[in-house]
């Protein structure tokens, strides 16, 4: 039987990628919710740095090999549930049980392209680097053909390797043993529809089919083109509705950026319907509690519209958040880009876990403003008051 001390060892080596601890056993506020490794050099050595997210703030803290295994050991007894390893040539899996009994997993794929490993304090690596030209990149108009990004897409291009990471962090729940589908609901000009098919099929080589899904007929035909163009059989787009798609049985990963409004909810209500590995949804337009939130106390506060609309937006993405809960995924709200881009900026991610979590005080909230959201009617059709303890 493979012990934990054995199983670092064998993934703590010249092929290891990232590391992510997760599953946070301690709730207190300063414990880390999310612990990510990477290999760095320092001074001609490989160290490992370690990235904690505590907050809203990100903790840096470099590690020898043998001190990050202790590191990692002691984080499993004490404070975290899961550790996900993804390696050159093969990932790896640590799960916790409640009363401490660790299950490891090993799984072996096709090597990937080997990762120079960064030297401590370069300048941020992205996944997708200038100078390396992209085809899809340059016929949407963010870079040349060199590879030089264009200045008023730079934006564009960080928000493309933010998602990029966001992907990076779930590559552990998608499975490498046979062909994964992943729905993109209002993929609109699919700068990252495109970017996660590259990311995933070309860097990664994953087996994955992407269906891209929008109302713009335009766009669709021009998307579908550029994908013929690239060579890329498993990326199609569609004309299409995100509340009454049926063209799939099951589904991977279901992802939705900037869904207006309720379009935000049908398409988190599908996924769930698909019993999807993950979901990653970047809201829009918050409307529906907007024009429903009424509560005497939040009356001085609600008068203002400005506070109403971002109150309303938060409020509504907090509740997404706990109805995926309840439904078996860890969820997760993160900071998408900055602020100063755009006020749209919140990313709720969710990983199935497969163990539903009652939301304790999520009726009355809903009751206590005075709003019930499209999502929650979707999920709960009878009303949450008809599950125990939400």
């Amino acid at each position: 039987m493979k012990t934990l001390q054995n199983f670092l060892e064998e993934q703590f080596n010249d092929g290891m990628m990232l590391a992510v601890l997760s599953g946070q056993r301690n709730k207190d506020k300063d414990t880390p919710a999310k612990v990510r490794i990477r290999p760095v050099e320092i001074k001609g050595e490989i160290c490992y740095q370690a990235t904690a997210t505590v907050g809203t703030k990100a903790v840096h803290k470099n590690y020898t090999a043998d001190e990050v295994k202790d590191y990692i050991k002691d984080s499993l007894e004490n404070g975290f549930s899961q550790l996900q390893i993804q390696g050159q040539s093969r990932d790896g899996t640590v799960l916790v049980s409640k009363k401490g009994r660790q299950t490891i997993k090993v799984k072996q794929h096709q090597p990937l392209e080997p990762v120079k490993i960064m030297a401590h304090n370069r300048v941020k690596k992205y996944i997708l680097r200038e100078g390396v030209p992209v085809p899809f990149l340059t016929d949407l108009g963010v870079m040349n053909k060199e590879g030089k990004v264009h200045q008023p897409a730079y934006d564009k291009f960080r928000q493309i390797n933010r998602f990029l990471e966001f992907i990076e962090d779930i590559l552990p729940a998608l499975s490498r043993e046979r062909e994964i589908t992943i729905l993109d609901f209002g993929c609109g000009k699919s700068y990252l529809t495109f970017a996660m098919y590259y990311y995933l099929k070309e860097l990664q080589n994953y087996d994955v089919k992407i269906i891209g899904l929008d109302l713009k007929e335009d766009v669709i035909r021009k998307c579908n083109k550029l994908a013929q163009k690239y060579g890329y059989e498993k990326l199609k787009f569609l004309h299409g509705d995100i509340a009454d798609y049926e063209g799939v049985q099951k589904v991977d990963m279901v992802v939705t950026l900037h869904a207006c409004d309720k379009a935000t909810d049908y398409a988190l209500a599908k996924a769930v319907e698909w019993d999807a590995e993950v979901i990653l949804s970047v809201p829009c337009c918050q409307h529906e509690l907007n024009s429903q939130i009424k509560n005497e106390l939040l009356a001085p506060v609600l008068k203002y519209g400005i506070l109403k609309e971002r109150m309303s937006a938060l409020i509504t993405d907090g509740i997404r958040a706990e109805l995926l809960e309840s439904k078996g995924y860890h969820t997760q709200i993160l900071e998408f880009i900055d602020m100063e881009h755009t006020p749209k900026n919140l990313l709720i991610r969710a990983v199935k876990t497969g163990k539903p979590r009652t939301s304790a005080g999520l009726n009355k909230l809903t009751e206590a403003i005075n709003g019930k959201l499209t999502l929650e009617k979707l999920l709960y059709p009878q009303g949450l008051a008809e599950k125990k303890g939400v």
